[in-house]
């Protein structure tokens, strides 16, 4: 039994009917009619009476039919399967730490607007064709396509009493609890923006990145700066903008010249650039 034999039997019992069967699988009669009795005898049972007018249908084929519909669909599928992967346009994207959920979501939308029959992997990392990182993780080789810029906001417990301000400076924040990442460049920014009042902070905690700094807030370990993409749809957690100097991060593409070679990564390109021309005009 095989699939050929499946699809004869198939379309035999919808057309009730060997001729428009056979012309329906463009196929001749006695041809389908040989691969009908072949299937029969393998599995030793009859599935059609002959008529004068087309034939009937038995009771073993109503049984044997959801199964071979099912069969078929399979076989169907996994030739889908693999003829689209010799079809496809693969790309590997790495995503960097510290990036915010919509800001994500928006270039995985793009990469799948943009490039046809995209088979897309997703790593965490400094890893891919290209990756979604702040410029400043940048490498000396890679270019560097911007995306967004955002200025970082004082991120507070909710029930905090300077979260009811709209504004703060850096003075408020001296009696506060301050939780800092010495491993990120925005500390040193930071540091070398405001000078001695920044010096002055009462230090409260050390977080290795930025997210994990956001949830050090969310325990109430004390306040952090922090960009307001990492705190969109947190319930716990508000920002407040810092007046003064503000401290600002750029995120965008970052990628070899070279790997603009691949097709799917330069469609990404494209499609992103046109869409930030389109937004500054």
């Amino acid at each position: 039994m095989d699939i050929r034999q499946l699809k004869a039997f198939i379309a035999v019992f919808e057309e009730r009917s060997i001729t428009a069967a056979a012309q329906r699988l463009c196929i001749t009669q006695p041809t389908l009619s040989v691969t009908i009795r072949q299937l029969e005898e393998d599995l030793a049972t009859t599935l059609f009476e002959r008529l004068a007018r087309g034939v009937a249908v038995t009771e073993d084929a109503r049984l044997f039919y959801p199964q071979a519909r099912q069969l078929v669909d399979q076989a169907d599928g996994l030739l889908r399967l693999f003829r689209q992967r010799h079809h496809c346009q693969p790309l590997e994207l790495g995503i960097e730490a510290d990036l915010g959920a919509v800001q994500v979501a928006t270039l995985l939308r793009a990469a799948r607007a943009a490039i046809p029959g995209l088979l897309l992997s997703v790593v965490e990392g400094c890893a891919g064709d290209a990756r979604l990182a702040a410029e400043e993780l940048r490498c000396e080789d890679e270019l560097f396509l911007p995306l967004w810029e955002e200025t970082f906001v004082l991120a507070l417990p909710r029930e905090h009493p300077l979260a009811q301000r709209s504004e703060l400076a850096m003075t408020d924040l001296h009696q506060q609890d301050w939780i800092t990442s010495p491993q990120h460049a925005s500390h040193q920014r930071l540091l070398a923006m405001h000078g001695e009042g920044a010096a002055g902070l009462m230090l409260a905690a050390h977080a290795g990145s930025l997210r994990l700094a956001l949830r050090m807030v969310e325990a109430g370990y004390g306040v952090a700066l922090l960009p307001p993409s990492l705190l969109e749809g947190n319930a716990s957690v508000v920002g407040r903008p810092l007046s003064g100097p503000g401290l600002t991060r750029r995120l965008g593409l970052c990628y070899a010249a070279q790997a603009l070679e691949k097709p799917a990564l330069r469609a990404l390109h494209d499609y992103l650039q046109a869409a930030r021309q389109t937004e500054v005009a």
